[in-house]
């Protein structure tokens, strides 16, 4: 799970970093409305599943992010942070676009049980009886061939989108690649077995944070390859 913070505050960001890395979720930090306006117009927010922002801000406010995530990216959860007592900033947040609201100060045990929940409510576990298959945090639609990340594209070649499909159907199961190699190039091709890591080594560039280091397809050596479905 990745999560993008805005907070002006530096005692607060570091709070919730050091909280959110206990639990294993990666957090992107941003101080200002501006800055977070600047990460929307090029890839830099492709990646976020949850955004936390403060409703408080000078510049660019919390709520008008808000209204900007909610149209750029639809399927991003978004939690905002309010002060004690103020209705009108968590009515505001809400009719902006916020899926929820934490009221300062708060417990990093609330805000981690609200990320998990609203996280949860977003990316649904695995289903693979419909058209989709979700593995957080991926959705594969079937019926377009289309990948998503947090309710952004990825863009696949049609053997990329068969060899994911393969390997989502069977998360948490090595897949070996004479399996793969018969599943999208059929078992009557002729050519080197190398073109399954080929491919691997191009969806990884596509859908890691780290190619070097995968989270999502690791390398089963000397059998082949696994999608790792998070818990």
């Amino acid at each position: 799970m990745k999560v993008l913070l805005l907070e002006d505050e530096p005692s607060i960001r570091d709070f919730v970093r050091i909280n959110l890395k206990r639990q294993g979720i990666e957090m992107v930090e941003a101080a200002t409305g501006e800055e977070v306006m600047k990460m929307g117009m090029g890839m830099e927010l492709a990646g976020i599943d949850i955004a936390i922002l403060d409703v408080m801000l000078p510049g660019i406010g919390g709520v008008e992010v808000c209204r900007t995530l909610r149209s750029r990216f639809p399927r991003m959860g978004i939690i905002m942070l309010t002060a004690r007592g103020q209705e009108r900033d968590k009515v505001m947040g809400l009719e902006a676009g916020a899926d929820d609201y934490v009221v300062k100060p708060f417990s990093p045990v609330e805000l981690v049980a609200r990320i998990k929940s609203l996280y949860r409510r977003l990316y649904p576990a695995l289903d693979c009886s419909a058209d989709v298959i979700v593995a957080e945090p991926f959705t594969l639609r079937l019926g377009d061939k289309t990948l998503l990340r947090g309710g952004q594209g990825i863009e696949l070649t049609p053997k990329e989108f068969a060899i994911i499909r393969l390997l989502m159907e069977n998360a948490n199961k090595a897949v070996s690649r004479d399996e793969i190699l018969t599943a999208v190039w059929g078992k009557h091709f002729v050519g080197e077995l190398k073109i399954v890591d080929v491919n691997m080594s191009r969806i990884r560039q596509k859908i890691e944070t780290d190619p070097a280091h995968p989270r999502y397809i690791e390398t089963v050596w000397g059998h082949g390859y696994l999608w790792r479905r998070e818990s």
